[in-house]
This record gives structure tokens, C-alpha cells and sequence, in this order.
């Protein structure tokens, strides 16, 4: 990782930076995109960096908002997300900032958002996203009815498959059990499986418990019959340890069994019987 992997626009923004601090700045920012799906921890840490070599970047405020957002801390995403867009005068990161609203505990004004001047200025996507957020407003106020008002569009209707097909089907079917229209809502989890290609949603899972059927993890189910089959090994060797008859001689022996012969005092052969392997080894690789 050079930096140079970096968006050519952030680039751009960056060039208003010495050139090494740009370098540094950019491979944290690079860092930060990395890792913000499968470890929100560390790429908030990259993130911080980022903030503290360079401010007045846009692109910087913007990741740091994505990261915050990411490990919850939805005040500070806030904080981000409004200085992000009063340096662009943008309206991209409006769905993100009322959702931050949401996370904060203010769904009346994620609501009062949606209903703005700028949903319009949003592409597709953006007014499909606030349409999204706005539902789950309705859901943190216990309007779930009306909530499955809001998501019923155009977009959802359509079968023709977009990025954001799935996640709305999915917020869809989930918001329809929740009331309690099961038939419809499992309809839509399989809508949602059929446009989910990315496996951004566990779509096929809630479709799955709909249906009654029960996963097992093939990896757990494995590890479990290799400790029982230990165990069993490990109770084997204490049996056919017990059952070898003890030296001449050894202690708690008579004291008379000092002066036997030697073919009296010889330990007992290993019993041929044994079921564990021929080096001495238990089934599953436990010892005797």
C-alpha cells in the first residue's frame, strides 16, 4: 500500500497538502477504506490520523464520518458528516446525516429531513437510501404500518435489479412480519435473496427461518464429534490401563514380591486387544 490507490478526486483534494504529509495522509485514508467493512475498530483508528494531519480536507471529514458511523459513534459521524458538507456544499451525505439522527435518538428530525428540498437534488440511489432511513424513523417511532407505507415505491415495484434492490426488499419483507403479514413478508425475503448477490443482507437466512429449516455449521458440528471422539479415546486408554495387571514389586504390592523370580516380576506384555493405533496412540491423536 503506496497512497496511490487513493480516489483520483481525494487526490485532487490532497494536492493542497506538502507532499509527504499528502502521502501520509493518503495511505491512511486508504487504510481507513480497507478495513471499514471487517474491522470498524482499526479503520476508525486510520481515520483519526487522517483527521489529525488534515482538517480542512474534505475527503478526510467525509472518511472520518464513514468510520465513526461504522463503530456507532453517530454523534461525532454528525459532526463529520455537516463539516464534510458545508466545505462542498454537496448533497450526497444528506441520507447518512439524518440516519446519524436516528443513531443520536432523534427520529422526528431524520423524518423532517426527508421531506427537505434536497431529497430532490439526490440521484436514485440517495432518495432510495433516505427512503430507507426515513422507514426505519418510522419503525424507532412504533409506526411500523406506516413504515411499510413509506417503502412502497416505485423502486420496489420494479424487477429490474439495482444496487439497492436487495437492502430495500430486505428492509421491505422485514417490516411486513413485523406486522404481521407473514405470507407477504416471506415473498419479499425471496425477492430479496433473488437480487442479493453480494450477500450484503441474511436474507436467505430469515427465508430460511420462515420456512422452519434450521442451519448447521458443517465447521462446528465437525469439532464436536472430534473432542467426543477424543474423549472416548482418552476413557479407552484409562480402561486397558486398568486392566494391565501391575509389576512385582511395585508399591502397595506384598511385601513378599520382593524376592519373586524375574519372569514373576516382568511388567505385563501391552494387551493385544488394544482398538487404538499400533504406535501407542489413541483414536483422534490422544495419547494412552
Amino acid at each position: 500500500m503506496t497512497g496511490d490507490e487513493i480516489d483520483k478526486g481525494v487526490r485532487q483534494e490532497l494536492l493542497s497538502l506538502p507532499r509527504t504529509l499528502a502521502e501520509d495522509v493518503a495511505k491512511n485514508l486508504v487504510m481507513a477504506a480497507r478495513l471499514l467493512e471487517e474491522d470498524p475498530e482499526q479503520a476508525y483508528a486510520y481515520a483519526k490520523v487522517a483527521l489529525r494531519l488534515a482538517s480542512r480536507v474534505p475527503s478526510v471529514r467525509e472518511t472520518a464520518g464513514f468510520a465513526a458511523y461504522a463503530v456507532g459513534k453517530y454523534s461525532e459521524a454528525l459532526a463529520e458528516f455537516r463539516a464534510a458538507r458545508r466545505m462542498t456544499g454537496g448533497v450526497e451525505l444528506w441520507p447518512v446525516i439524518a440516519d446519524c439522527e436516528r443513531g443520536i435518538g432523534r427520529p422526528e428530525r431524520a423524518l423532517a429531513m426527508a421531506g427537505e428540498p434536497e431529497v430532490q437534488q439526490l440521484d436514485k440511489a440517495g432518495q432510495v437510501e433516505m427512503r430507507l432511513v426515513a422507514a426505519g424513523a418510522r419503525r424507532d417511532l412504533g409506526q411500523a404500518e406506516a413504515a411499510v407505507v413509506t417503502l412502497q415505491s416505485s423502486e420496489l415495484a420494479s424487477g429490474s435489479l439495482q444496487p439497492w434492490s436487495a437492502r430495500l426488499r430486505y428492509a421491505y419483507a422485514d417490516v411486513l412480519l413485523e406486522v404481521g403479514r407473514e405470507d407477504e413478508a416471506r415473498e419479499w425475503f425471496a425477492k430479496a435473496v433473488e437480487a442479493d448477490q453480494g450477500g450484503v443482507t441474511d436474507a436467505s437466512d430469515r427465508l430460511a427461518e420462515l420456512d422452519g429449516i434450521e442451519f448447521v455449521d458443517a465447521l462446528d458440528e465437525a469439532e464436536a464429534d472430534e473432542a467426543e471422539a477424543a474423549e472416548e479415546a482418552a476413557e479407552e486408554a484409562e480402561t486397558v490401563a486398568a486392566s494391565k495387571p501391575r509389576a512385582a514389586g511395585s508399591p502397595g504390592d506384598s511385601p513378599h514380591a520382593a524376592g519373586a523370580t524375574e519372569a514373576e516380576t516382568a511388567v505385563a506384555p501391552q494387551n493385544p486387544n488394544r482398538t487404538d493405533g499400533t504406535d501407542g496412540s489413541a483414536p483422534g491423536g490422544t495419547e494412552d
